[in-house]
């Protein structure tokens, strides 16, 4: 695909609304919310214990998990300072009885990762990818995106504020470890966040099950941002009628479609595979 050049008006609507090389870090298509939360789960802690970005509050284990995190070499020194040791039960208390924590929990904050941020250092690469959520409002759903994200390389999954998610335990979870590899963006306006990624040179490529061409058929090659939405629901109208293409998976047998976590699996591996092939 060559490179993206969106029409002008993306272009001024970003700088006037402060975007373009601003540095504002609270800009509109930022969420900052500072809500404390309980990650739990051997990789989930161990993940947002290598990650500098993330306060630790409180990090308290099983001594048999205690001993594990010692041992690993991924975890920094420093970040087993705030280390206690306790209980299972008190574990359960902590997080919730019926959450599976492994013997470990951690009291953190949830970070704010401006969009801006996150495009910057994509800005000189001629490979990229994020992906776009528009109102998967499941946390198991869009944790199992990060984690596929993370394996097939995406930088970003990018949700509305509305209609998403916050970060919790239980994303982070069924992340394991992804969210704090990934960058996790809320988007005030969707499709303005959209707009901003054309901005930088991205590509738009939408799924929907009634679209005319399959993703294979679409050159996938470059900046590309996927979007996906609700199963059931699919994309909204303007979320649709902002993307560059609009594409489906190929299905077999009678099922009408994926879940939406399975699908980003499916579009981000389609992606890898064009990106590597000569």
């Amino acid at each position: 695909m060559p490179k993206h050049k969106p029409p002008k008006k993306f272009r001024d609507k970003s700088r006037s609304a402060g975007h373009a090389r601003s540095g504002n870090k609270d800009d509109q298509h930022t969420h900052t919310g500072k809500s404390e939360y309980w990650i739990y789960g051997y990789h989930a802690v161990a993940a947002a214990l290598a990650n500098p970005e993330r306060k630790v509050l409180r990090l308290v284990a099983s001594p048999e998990a205690a001993a594990k995190l010692k041992e690993d070499a991924s975890v920094p020194r420093d970040a087993l300072a705030r280390l206690s040791s306790v209980r299972r039960d008190e574990l359960d208390a902590l997080v919730g009885q019926d959450h599976v924590h492994q013997g470990i929990a951690m009291l953190t904050r949830a970070l704010s990762r401006p969009l801006q941020d996150v495009l910057e250092p994509l800005s000189t690469k001629d490979e990229a990818c994020v992906v776009v959520l528009d109102q998967v409002t499941d946390p198991h759903n869009v944790g199992a995106v990060l984690r596929s994200a993370s394996a097939f390389g995406a930088s970003a999954v990018i949700a509305p504020d509305r209609g998403a998610p916050e970060e919790t335990g239980v994303m982070a979870k069924a992340a394991s470890g992804a969210l704090d590899k990934v960058a996790y963006v809320k988007a005030v306006n969707l499709v303005r966040a959209m707009e901003l990624l054309k901005e930088h040179g991205f590509w738009i490529i939408g799924l929907a099950a009634d679209a005319d061409v399959q993703l294979e058929k679409v050159a996938l090659k470059g900046k590309i941002a996927l979007v996906l939405g609700a199963e059931g629901e699919g994309l909204r109208r303007l979320v649709r009628e902002t993307c560059d293409h609009v594409a489906a998976l190929p299905m077999r047998g009678d099922m009408e479609s994926l879940n939406v976590s399975n699908a980003a699996a499916v579009a981000l591996y389609e992606k890898a595979r064009q990106s590597q092939d000569n």
